[in-house]
């Protein structure tokens, strides 16, 4: 079977198509036949280098999220799921392939009226920003910033927000193109990569959903009211400084907090029932998927490239030849 490995880690021309045997699943497993692979974030920045001390190796397989069709199960698993197209989590890898294993305790069923690709636009992003604005304490009435929201992740978070009854939802992005585009999906108001806007905005906030991170980080700690809190779900722009919590320290009196949120933390099952609603929500037409484009899985070198250049708006699926 065609993969794409990390044959150096760096630039996006490390990435290589390579042929691999497919692989068998064990306990707990299946066997996916891909129809569509979702390109995150972490996935650019696990093959940038950033995340060497976590073990990543030369030879790894990008890719957690995929969409497909199961095609071999492993002992303890239900057969009735051969045959069912299904999204799966991988893991922190083994995704960008034409064929791959997943643990069964992840697998949802398509609904009929959502693509491959759909699910796995809203999938783990879904999932993320959920959690994320749960770890926030995030209540209806409460205004939310979203820094960095044009991401899978961003728009998942911009229209959870308005959907839970923020009382305003900013984003900050790159273009007044991009603004928008995410003020269709629930946004009131856009700011600047710097958190900057108009008279009309917001003068603080009561949640900071944080997908950047980067060195810019503590200045955003500013933009929280008086027991605000900001969570991280991610680092696109690489950690912050060393120093960054001074910044909260220097505001003691407001009594902000802040966090990091990962998706691990969240038992398998709470993610299960929550993506599942996700998608009949999606299949209803109440949630947005924003697909950026299809590439072929043989083109992941170009669609980093595009990461990198961030030139995406919500995200890139690549699809194994035939699907």
């Amino acid at each position: 079977m065609k993969a794409v490995a990390v044959q150096a880690f760096g630039s996006p021309e490390g990435l290589a198509v390579i042929d691999l045997p497919t692989p068998s699943p064990t306990d707990g497993q299946v066997l996916i036949t891909t129809e569509a692979i979702g390109v995150g974030g972490v996935d650019a920045v696990i093959r940038s280098g950033a995340l060497a001390a976590y073990g990543f190796k030369d030879g790894h397989i990008l890719g957690g999220e995929i969409a497909g069709t199961v095609a071999a199960v492993g002992d303890g698993v239900d057969t009735s799921w051969l045959g069912q197209r299904v999204w799966a989590f991988t893991g922190v890898g083994g995704g960008y392939a034409e064929q791959a294993i997943a643990p069964a305790t992840t697998l949802l069923h398509l609904p009929a009226t959502m693509s491959a690709a759909e699910a796995v636009t809203l999938g783990s992003s879904g999932a993320v920003a959920h959690f994320g604005l749960r770890h926030a304490h995030f209540v209806p009435g409460e205004t939310v910033l979203v820094r960095g929201a044009a991401g899978g992740i961003g728009i998942m978070a911009v229209q959870l927000a308005a959907r839970g009854g923020a009382s305003a939802v900013a984003v900050t992005t790159s273009s007044p193109e991009r603004g928008d585009r995410l003020r269709k999906l629930g946004a009131t108001h856009v700011l600047d990569r710097a958190g900057e806007g108009g008279e009309d905005d917001p003068a603080g906030f009561d949640v900071i959903i944080d997908i950047v991170a980067g060195a810019d980080l503590p200045s955003f700690f500013a933009k929280l009211n008086p027991n605000g809190r900001m969570v991280a779900v991610g680092a696109v722009a690489g950690d912050p400084p060393t120093d960054f919590a001074m910044e909260m320290f220097a505001a003691f009196q407001k009594s902000m907090s802040f966090a990091t949120f990962s998706a691990n933390t969240v038992p398998a099952a709470d993610r299960q029932v929550v993506t599942a609603e996700l998608f009949a929500a999606a299949s209803r037409g109440e949630l947005a998927t924003v697909v950026h484009e299809v590439l072929p899985l043989e083109q992941a070198v170009l669609a980093h490239r595009k990461m990198d250049a961030g030139e995406v708006f919500g995200r890139i699926v690549l699809m194994p030849s035939g699907s």
